[in-house]
Order: C-alpha cells, then structure tokens, then sequence
C-alpha cells in the first residue's frame, strides 16, 4: 500500500518560504534546509539541532544550460509518504517506509525547469532531481554541482576509485580497492579519483552519515564521490573516460523528462541507523514482475580453495555431492566451464546435480571488450542476440542462475548492460550475482531476479595475497559498517582450511578463527551465500559445525545492530522466522570482551559457538538474563555466532 498525500502548494518565492519550511522527519529529529542565494541552491542536513553537513551545493549543468547558476523560485509542494512492502531476499522482509517529501520548483536562464525531490524519514534523507522540458526533448547531463559539505572536524571511512584499466587484465575499476578509516575530511585519494559510494562519516560527537546512491538504471550513469575541494566538498562525480575500454560516454543522454537516481544520507547518532537502513530500497519501486519464484540458498563452490584446476567433471560432481550432504541448495559451477567441460558435459553435470536435488548456478564473463580477461565464457552477456539465445539454453538444460563477473565501471552503457541483463534473464528464469562490478543501487527492488553481488574485495583475495589474509578480521569490521549497509555482500565466505588450498600447508595461511569464520555466515548479509566448504572439512570439524552449517538461513525477517566501529569489531542479530542469530567479529589485535545488549533474548537458551583453543570452535549453551545482557569473548581474529 502506497499513500501520498498533497498537502500545500505554495506559490512563494523560495527565498521567502524554505528559510521558515524546512522539512523535517517524521518525528522532527532529522531536518533538512534549502536555500536560494544569488541563483544558487545550497542544502543542509541538522539532528536534533545538531549539524551533521554544512550548506552543500546542488544543481545541473547541462546542454539546454546551467540549472546550477542563476535559478530563480518557482514554488514549493510537500507531501506525506506513507508505504509498505517486502523484500523477500532482504535483511529485513517486512518495511514500513514513512517520509515527508518537499519537491521544490526552479526555472533557469532558458525557462527549463528543474524540481529537486527530497525525502525525509527517521534516520534518511534522499534527493533527486527532475528535468523538465518539452516532452521528449533530449538533453545532456555534463557533470553535477551536487556535493556534500561536511564540518572540519569529521572524519571519512571510504574506499577510493580505482583508475581506469588498472589491475589485472584492465579489469578496473571494480570497486575493489582498499579502505581510508578515520581519516580527517578533506584527505585525497591515492589516485585522484576521489572515492566510491558508500562513503561513511563520523561527524565528531554529533553521530554519523551513510553517503550512497539508488535507483540507477540505464537512464543514467553511476557517480562516486570526486576528490574534496580545498574547502571539503565531496563533489558527485562522473565516470571516468577511459571506463569500459574508453567505450561509451563518460556523460549522461536523455531525454525529457528525467528523473535522476536518489542521493541517500543516513543519519544516526550510533551506527546503528546506518546498518539497518532500507534507503537504497524505500525510494525505488520494481521495474518488473518476476517471471518465477527465484529461491534464495546456500552453494558449494570449488574455485574459492580447490581454484582454476578444479573445472573438471569429477571435481564439480564432488562438490554437488558435498551440496547434496550438507542440505544445500546450489552448487556454483565457476569459470572456464566451457572450455574445461563443454556444453554437453555441462548438461549432464546438470542433470546429476537435480538428480541430488541441487540446483546449478553457472559463471559468465561479462565481455566485450572493455577488459582483457580471458576467462570463459566471453562474448555471450555483451550483445542481446547473442546473450538471448544463450539464455534460452540455459533455461532448457535447468540452470536457475547466473553469476557475471568483469564489468567495465559505472558509464550509462554499462548500467544499460546491467539492467538488459536482468531483463533478459528474468525472461528467462534466471537469477544473477554480479562480480567485478559496480555497488548496487536499489536492484534487489527494482529488478526481482537480482540476488547478489561483489563490489568489494572479498574472499577470491585471500587466495591471492598472505596480506589480504591478514587482515581478514579486520575487513569484516569494515564492509559491516559501509558496504553490506546499502546492499546485499556477496563475499564468498566460511573456509574451515588452515590454509587456502586444496593440499593441506600450502597456499596462504588463513589467521582467522573457525567460529569466526561460522560468524561471517550470519554477519555477511547476502541471499546467495557462497560457501568455501571443501570435502575434507566433513571428516576435520565437529558434527556441531556442520549442524549448524546446514541450518543457517540466508534471509531474514529483521536486523538489529548491537555494536561497533570500522576496523575494531561488529556485532549485530538477525532473526529468521522465530529463530534469532547473533553475530560477532574481532578486527582489532588484542582479544577483547563485548557485552551486548540483547533484550529480545531476555530469558532464552540459546546455543553459542564460541572461540576454542588452536582456531577451533568450540560450543556451549546460554542463558540470556532477564536484564538482557549478553557477554561475548573474542579472541585475536576471532568471532562467535549464539543461534537458537
């Protein structure tokens, strides 16, 4: 149910109303002020009296003209907000989005008009624009004003934008780079290129902002965050160039009228309203209906450990057995199947897996021509005849998703490529995870058949580099915080090897715990988990780790977070049905004890798996007091997950 409500239009000069027409949150904790000086538009964000972004700029500049310099008011209308809707493949199912709207009205040197939208709930602001002209009449966006101000005395938690074909094989950027924590506003990128969405700020004592962007499609190309300016403005930026093999615009085609994506701010005093945001999804509506029911689950995966020479049949018929024991619903079949198996190898691998009541996912290379990866298949997502006909043969053979790595970056042709294929794959039944790609912007909502995806740097890293493992805790602290927040992580998680390959003592050492490792199944929120589960791990642990492995659920009906900060620690609880699971990670390196606060378990006997002695898990049960406190023991790379 949707309900909007007009409540006033107002035929003001805006210089005269905004100043006394701020709009305020639901509750009026969370403000937000526009302001007209000398034809400029600034905006700026208070909590209960508190400023958490000083006057930021906003507008368009154009190829009809400038819709950021001289703008005169044209009128204000607000509106009330009023929805409910589920997301079934969510960290929480149920949402009840309630917003007061102000949609203020400018015209600009040439009579065009530009409406800027923001939306205020609770804990998050969103704003977008709306371009309007003669129907249909084509426009070009050439950059944004917009930008975001925040007081000197905050500091950043974000991930810088890689240059473009950098990296293996020219496949970046990918926003897979490393993380700034802590650092004063104003600190440039290493590579100039400023930094991706999510952007987290800690906003001194006066609580934190969540920066990110939804709603994307291919009417638009995805931003980031430009290097601050010399007075600390991060400013919206535009793909680079040279993104996506230097094909396509680094600009935005489109035509009137234009409706850009929403620009989200989280606010909160604690991180709590950060991690338990729906933003990205309250302000986006679906694009389409499901064809089908796309099942949510769990998969075995022989690349994460076993790698590239695990693509034979014996090896993936393994891992649909280990699928089959374990109660799981998918197996991943990873890259260079097609050259490694072949089609009619695969088909039977297919047939076998449904004979064990497990389901096939199946990798893709998402080129093109915009990167030099090798790995098959190629040339069968870039092109919609090439990519339809194959998509029917997946259908016919049974395979019920797909999971499409190496994306070129954020241009509008490859948010076009994204969303075509979603579209094309819903057609066919299909769900998808995207790897080597942009953050998602709202997809679980608006396209049905999205389940996943990377947009960090995840597991596939602690094969590569002995660093990257060790600083695995660590990083668990950190994308909980920024990137999980603002969409589903697949990461790829929970290997119980000592070390990251097939034969025991080679390959890279992991510095990680085993409950920690069962943790990260709760921790990271994704409706695809793949799990670096290997054969031998059903001999090696003990019948209560692989209990609870097969009854981990990968949706939830709520999420509560209960403590942290980046690169310290995390704590958070998910509920599935009537079940609840409560999570915990150690990034820091000392053991360190945490007492939460779980009044929702007041009572309850719950059984924990805790931190043993050598890395091993060990079990308990629990109690939870009738004053709800919970006390937690995490040792150095560390975790625990209490489940009921």
């Amino acid at each position: 149910m949707k309900t909007r409500l007009l409540l006033a239009p107002l035929a003001l000069l805006l210089a005269q109303v905004l100043p006394a027409q701020a709009i305020k949150s639901p509750d009026g904790a969370l403000a937000v002020q526009l302001t007209l000086d000398g034809g400029a538009l600034t905006y700026q964000v208070s909590r209960d009296g508190r400023l958490m972004l000083e006057p930021s700029p906003l507008g368009l500049e154009t190829s009809l003209g400038s819709f950021a310099t001289g703008l005169k008011a044209a009128g204000v209308t607000t509106a009330q907000i009023d929805e409910r809707y589920t997301l079934p493949h969510g960290k929480v199912r149920d949402v009840h989005y309630v917003a007061n709207e102000l949609t203020a009205r400018f015209t600009n040197a040439t009579g065009d008009s530009l409406e800027v939208i923001f939306r205020v709930s609770d804990r998050d602001v969103a704003f977008a624009y709306r371009l309007s002209g003669k129907d249909r009449q084509r426009v070009t966006i050439q950059r944004e004003a917009t930008g975001f101000n925040f007081p000197a005395a905050a500091t950043a938690f974000v991930t810088w934008q890689a240059k473009p074909g950098d990296g293996w094989m020219k496949s970046k950027p990918s926003y897979e780079e490393g993380y700034q924590i802590d650092e004063p506003v104003g600190t440039k990128s290493p590579t100039g290129l400023g930094f991706t969405f999510p952007a987290l700020f800690r906003v001194g004592d006066n609580g934190w902002v969540l920066v990110s962007e939804t709603g994307t499609t291919s009417h638009y190309a995805g931003t980031r965050l430009g290097d601050p300016t010399p007075d600390g403005i991060y400013p919206i930026a535009f793909p680079e160039p040279g993104e996506n093999g230097g094909i396509g615009d680094a600009t935005v085609s489109a035509a009137m009228p234009l409706l850009t994506p929403w620009r989200t701010l989280t606010v909160g005093a604690t991180l709590a309203p950060i991690v338990e945001s729906t933003v990205a999804t309250d302000v986006v509506q679906p694009l389409y209906a499901p064809s089908q029911v796309y099942a949510p689950g769990r998969a075995t995966w022989s690349w994460l450990v076993w790698q590239d020479a695990s693509m034979n049949e014996a090896d993936q018929r393994t891992f649909i057995d280990l699928a089959a024991t374990m109660g799981w619903e998918y197996i991943l079949v990873d890259a260079l199947w097609e050259g490694n198996l072949g089609r009619a190898k695969l088909a039977e691998l297919v047939t076998y897996a449904r004979s064990k009541k497990v389901e096939v996912l199946l990798w893709y290379n998402s080129n093109g021509a915009w990167n030099d990866a090798p790995q098959d298949p190629r040339n069968r997502m870039d092109s919609a005849p090439a990519r339809q006909q194959e998509m029917a043969w997946l259908k016919s053979i049974g395979v019920k998703g797909l999971k499409v790595d190496f994306f070129g970056g954020d241009k509008q042709t490859t948010m076009k490529l994204y969303e075509d294929i979603l579209t094309d794959g819903n057609a066919h039944g299909l769900m998808l995870v995207f790897h080597g790609t942009t953050i998602p912007r709202g997809w679980e909502r608006m396209y049905p058949n999205f389940l996943s995806s990377e947009a960090a740097t995840v597991s596939e890293n602690l094969i590569f580099s002995q660093g990257f493992a060790d600083g695995e805790a660590r990083l668990s602290t950190i994308l909980s915080h920024l990137r999980n927040p603002v969409a589903p992580l697949d990461f790829g998680p929970m290997v119980l090897n000592r070390t990251f390959h097939k034969e025991a003592g080679k390959g890279n050492q992991r510095r990680t715990t085993d409950a920690f490792q069962l943790a990260t199944t709760v921790l990271y929120q994704s409706p695809l988990q793949h799990f670096g589960l290997t054969p031998n791990n059903l001999k090696e642990q003990p019948a209560f780790v692989l209990d609870f492995l097969r009854s981990v659920p990968v949706v939830w009906d709520e999420t509560r977070y209960l403590a942290g900060y980046p690169g310290k620690h995390v704590a958070l609880a998910r509920r599935h049905g009537n079940r609840w699971f409560v999570a915990a990670t150690n990034g820091e390196k000392q053991a360190k004890e945490l007492t939460l606060s779980v009044p929702f378990l007041a009572g309850r006997t719950l059984t924990l798996i805790h931190d043993g002695p050598a890395q091993t898990a060990a079990t308990r049960p629990v109690t939870v007091g009738a004053d709800g406190q919970l006390t937690l023991t995490l040792e150095v790379g560390g975790g625990a997950v209490l489940f009921e």
